[in-house]
């Protein structure tokens, strides 16, 4: 059983296939995020996103479709995949809601997962799905036998999500808001002349943005305190203005060595960093260097491609120019706005609300290892040295930057390669756009401790 410690701000969406969770899950998410298909089985991974409901903020997880919750049934290598799947997910969740059809009625699937879902001491609300009319309502009374409250919807003409998610939203464990205590710091950096102070004056009058009475100062740069979002779940920032660093080649080497310095403390001492670039010129050395030590400090980074309005491309072809002048900012989002005519800063608040959300992304251990189990299964490393590297157990030791600590039998024959296959399933897993993975080795001497987890099939 769980106990009430145990529980965090996550929600689990679960339930047999073909269903309508990818669709619930959207709707809720308030975007397409999840792949809608009428074939079952599309989701086969988890899906996890933070979202916000009636300025709540909480972690939604989309699972893949259970076609049996009875682990003793001949069920194929992906089906008992996403059980375990479905099973890492509910750990630390603190509401689940399991998926049925209204249009087919009860079904014995439906019996088994709320079964499986009872027995793991699961808080379950039911979301009796394609309840697309009043008329369909009354059939909800079916689930009823599943021993859960009920509550008919439907994500395609979204009906019925307010009352399911007043019950959720009562059931979280309440938040313990920690940048109210600690701001989380924004560095906007750049060179000069790309529309850094005007991106900051039109970002610091956006309506998500609330700015402290009474900015305080510090050296080369100005601290202004800001809030994105209202109450108790909103997010506190401090953002940090720095003066433009200029190109090498203009200026003399005392002073580019104190522009360095200046640009080091401004990444060095922020969680997520800004860095304006000007659509009308194409990446400069000096800001690939600037990028690569936001990258090399593990600090969060949103990329924002100023002066839009004067741009003569297209924004694929112009993200395209960027990613091949700097394929190490792939994993950052890219913002095109304008400063002179407010185009997309409201985005950028947004932006940089998520890459702040998911610096501080904390992965439930069982999900995180069964991930990183899928990962290797799939890609063995290369064996160095007649060696093949073994994983035993993974776990998250940090946030921004999220550090993730590998318990392995020999860190000497981990590839690099290897290492950034690892980041990337991480980030196709569970987003982290934008925000730093760090990897951490350990070994391991003893190959048959008893919580060995992770070994070549």
């Amino acid at each position: 059983m769980k106990t009430e410690q145990t529980k965090r701000r996550i929600v689990v969406i679960a339930g047999r296939p073909n269903v309508g969770k990818s669709a619930i899950f959207n709707r809720i998410a308030g975007g397409r995020v999840a792949i809608v298909h009428k074939q079952a089985g599309v989701t086969r991974d988890r899906l996890m996103k933070e979202v916000s409901w009636d300025d709540k903020r909480f972690w939604l997880i989309d699972t893949g479709g259970i076609s049996s919750a009875d682990g003793s049934k001949n069920v194929d290598a992906v089906q008992k995949g996403i059980k375990e799947q479905v099973e890492a997910s509910l750990e630390g969740a603190a509401v689940v809601i399991l998926v049925v059809d209204i249009e087919v009625g009860l079904m014995p699937l439906d019996l088994e997962v709320a079964g499986m879902l009872r027995e793991r001491g699961c808080d379950v609300v039911v979301a009796s799905n394609k309840a697309d009319n009043s008329d369909r309502d009354k059939d909800a009374v079916e689930f009823d036998r599943l021993g859960f409250q009920v509550f008919p919807v439907s994500a395609l003409h979204n009906r019925g999500f307010e009352d399911l998610m007043q019950v959720i939203l009562e059931g979280l464990p309440e938040v313990d808001e920690v940048t109210a205590k600690t701001p989380l710091r924004v560095a906007v950096v750049g060179r000069p002349n790309v529309g850094k102070s005007s991106y900051v004056n039109r970002l610091l009058r956006s309506d998500r943005v609330i700015v402290s009475d009474i900015p305080g100062t510090t050296r080369d740069s100005i601290d202004v305190p800001f809030v994105i979002g209202k109450g108790a779940q909103a997010r506190h920032y401090i953002l940090i203005d720095t003066a433009g660093i200029r190109h090498v080649g203009k200026i003399d080497s005392s002073v580019e060595r104190f522009g360095r310095f200046r640009a080091e403390n401004s990444i060095s001492n922020s969680d997520v960093v800004v860095m304006v670039l000007d659509a009308d010129v194409s990446p400069t050395a000096q800001e690939k260097k600037i990028i690569s030590l936001i990258i090399e400090e593990g600090k969060g980074c949103v990329i924002v491609v100023n002066k839009w309005d004067l741009a003569e491309t297209g924004k694929a072809e112009h993200r395209l120019g960027l990613l091949r002048a700097m394929p190490f900012i792939s994993h950052c989002p890219i913002v095109f706005t304008s400063a002179k005519t407010g185009y997309s800063i409201r985005r950028t608040v947004d932006v940089i609300d998520m890459v702040a959300a998911q610096t501080m992304l904390v992965i439930p251990t069982g999900i995180l290892n069964r991930t990183i189990v899928n990962a290797y299964s799939k890609v063995h490393p290369p064996a160095i040295g007649g060696k093949m590297l073994k994983i035993y157990y993974a776990t998250q030791v940090g946030c921004a930057p999220l550090r993730i600590r590998l318990f392995v039998n020999d860190i000497r024959i981990v590839a690099d390669g290897y290492k950034a296959y690892i980041i990337r399933i991480l980030r196709d897993q569970f987003g982290l756009e934008g925000a730093p993975v760090l990897l951490q080795f350990r070994a391991r001497k003893n190959e048959r401790n008893p919580r060995s987890r992770i070994r070549k099939k």
